[in-house]
């Protein structure tokens, strides 16, 4: 068991309006206690904060909730740190369990326990943190309903469905004093590191502007008809707070990423990793417009929602300007990266990806030309380090927040096809009140993201 280190931070002082005029209501830990009678007189079920404790020396008891795909990854990941035990998986389908049971115990040595219904798992005070790699319609209530029940999470990225989910994840952060590390690896890798130090010298000079691309091939999502659900799936609990639909495989399996109602996309799938890098090096926080050039070029007749081309750009405060490029129909990478951010500076320019790094400067002559290889790592060990000692994390909620936001930013603009002013302080769109109803959704039965966490 581990002990609860204080981790608090500076609170954002924002108020969000959304679509419904709804206040966001900043609890702190003091007042909590006060105000759960109230709260639960809304209908929101809390789940038990308590948390156990033991010396900072023990490792962190782990549940993994989805364990196909990145799940599995970040199991087998977990399973070989001595920081680390897995003592439970968790996957609304029963199928899943035996594989993932086999590949964690030939690593730890132990056998962890499944669970079918992740409310389930937050009953047990075992269970330190969970990590959470379900689709991305989950990302928010998992987290929420982790924070609420003492547990620390790590949370695959993009963090949300929506701008609202996202907040409120950060406001359950700071509500039950929890650590929260975004699945965003390379925050925590050496030469990404590095490379934001080059940056903050002032070698590549005064940095006007950032690329990030994310190019790359992807395959289509044809279209099936609705079938019966599988022996061992529970629908509805992976449906969660999605509108409710009939099962569908191809959807379940691999289409929900470019469904609206359950994914944001490869710009918040896999260009979160890219705008992360680029906001970071950029030293920017929230950007003050955005507008978005896309479409479907290539992937036509098929289920996808979502754009395979998009160009979009951001302008932030102090002249910063931040261009993400998407091609998901290219076989080729682009200046030796698939996934890659620029820098442009006035004495200089840098290429970062996840396998080196480059440094150009007057006259074409490169300074720095770096092949490193790229971990999880580090990562990982950030985050159970957080946990274990309160030490701190590399890409914490409110980091991950603002990272994801330029990503359902983008998609917004794509989806109104407009350009959108956005304003900071209120965290919301100015004087365009149907952009401003994509911020948030209503949710769907006891899958519903609360107003006050």
């Amino acid at each position: 068991m581990i002990v609860n280190a204080s981790r608090s931070r500076a609170r954002l002082s924002i108020d969000l309006p959304f679509q419904q005029g709804t206040l966001m209501h900043h609890l702190s830990r003091r007042s909590f206690l006060n105000a759960s009678a109230a709260t639960a007189a809304t209908g929101l079920t809390l789940l038990s904060s308590s948390t156990a404790k033991a010396a900072p020396g023990d490792r962190v008891n782990l549940c993994v909730v989805g364990v196909r795909g990145r799940g599995m990854g970040l199991a087998r990941n977990f399973a070989g740190l001595s920081q680390a035990q897995i003592t439970h998986i968790c996957d609304v389908n029963e199928a899943r369990f035996e594989p993932a049971i086999k590949a964690i115990s030939e690593i730890q040595g132990t056998a962890p326990q499944p669970v079918q219904d992740l409310r389930r798992v937050l009953e047990l005070p075992s269970v330190d943190a969970i990590v959470v790699a379900t689709p991305d319609h989950w990302h928010a209530l998992a987290t929420i309903w982790g924070c609420q029940a003492g547990k620390h999470v790590y949370v695959e990225k993009p963090i949300s469905n929506n701008v609202f989910e996202g907040w409120q994840m950060v406001q359950a952060a700071r509500t039950y004093d929890r650590a929260v590390q975004v699945g965003t690896q390379s925050r925590s890798v050496p030469h990404y590191r590095e490379a934001i130090e080059y940056i903050r010298s002032g070698k590549l000079g005064r940095v006007h502007a950032a690329k990030a691309w994310n190019s790359q091939l992807r395959r289509r999502v044809p279209a099936v008809p609705d079938s019966p659900v599988p022996t061992g799936l529970d629908w509805n609990i992976w449906q969660g707070p999605a509108p409710e639909r009939s099962f569908n495989e191809n959807v379940y399996t691999y289409g929900w990423r470019w469904l609206w109602d359950y994914g944001t996309g490869d710009m918040g799938n896999d260009g979160v990793h890219d705008l992360d890098i680029a906001r970071w090096g950029l030293g920017v926080d929230f950007p003050e417009a955005v507008q978005c050039t896309a479409d479907k070029l290539q992937f036509t007749g098929d289920i996808q929602q979502t754009p395979d081309t998009q160009y979009v750009t951001f302008t932030f405060p102090a002249n910063r300007i931040l261009l993400y490029e998407q091609r998901l129909w290219s076989p080729y990478t682009q200046e030796g990266f698939e996934n890659g951010v620029a820098f442009y500076g006035n004495a200089g320019y840098m290429l970062i990806g996840r396998r080196g790094w480059k440094v150009v400067e007057r006259g074409n002559n490169v300074v720095v030309d770096r092949q490193v290889p790229f971990s999880d790592i580090p990562h990982l060990e950030n985050f159970l380090d957080a946990v274990r000692t309160g030490a701190e994390l590399n890409c914490e909620i409110e980091e991950g927040y603002r990272s994801t936001l330029l990503a359902h930013l983008g998609n917004l603009s794509y989806r109104v096809d407009r350009p959108l002013e956005f304003d900071a302080a209120s965290q919301t769109f100015v004087d365009d009140a149907e952009a401003r109803s994509l911020l948030k959704r209503r949710g769907r039965k006891e899958f519903v993201i609360p107003e006050t966490v």
